[in-house]
């Protein structure tokens, strides 16, 4: 199977499981906040961190959520990580009590450029390869760096050829 695209090594996670995958995040993210346990906001890294950072806001009962915009792929090929939006100044300060959300670190450079930005944020995504898990504080799932994770959002229903018995 050598002749295999990249890509193909897919983990193909359904809407179930990322919100499985991020309640057991918010339950690991628990009262571990500073502020007697507590964290003063949400943030999600746009677009993959939104339905994560929204079910952990959920399950934490956190109020204040805002966004980060952070562009870093170009289709399916990394490019230099840029801020397009950042969330409230003042709501961030330097990051103290910030909860940071993505659905997966993959190189790192994301969570780098942000962590830059609000060093003192809590970093937290759903799933890690290992080159990105220096820049994630807590995470779920970890999976190899050549596996590519075919998110809900990102899919459609069709017909895909069987893994054996292609000519």
């Amino acid at each position: 199977m050598q002749d295999r695209l990249p890509h193909e090594k897919g983990f193909h996670v359904s809407w179930d499981q990322i919100h499985r995958d991020s309640r057991a995040l918010a339950w690991r993210l628990d009262g571990k906040g500073p502020d007697d346990g507590a964290w003063r906001a949400v943030v999600a890294i746009t677009r993959g961190g939104m339905a994560p950072a929204m079910i952990v806001a959920r399950e934490l009962d956190i109020r204040t959520v805002d966004t980060i915009s952070v562009k870093s792929y170009d289709h399916q090929s990394q490019a230099e990580a840029r801020v397009l939006k950042q969330p409230d100044a003042q709501m961030m300060g330097d990051g103290t009590g910030i909860l940071v959300v993505d659905d997966l670190v993959d190189s790192g450079k994301t969570l780098e450029l942000v962590r830059k930005l609000y060093p003192k944020a809590h970093f937290a995504t759903v799933y890690a390869k290992p080159a990105g898990e220096p820049q994630v504080d807590t995470f779920i799932t970890g999976v190899s760096q050549d596996t590519w994770i075919f998110f809900p959002w990102d899919m459609a229903l069709q017909y895909v050829e069987p893994y054996r018995g292609r000519d």
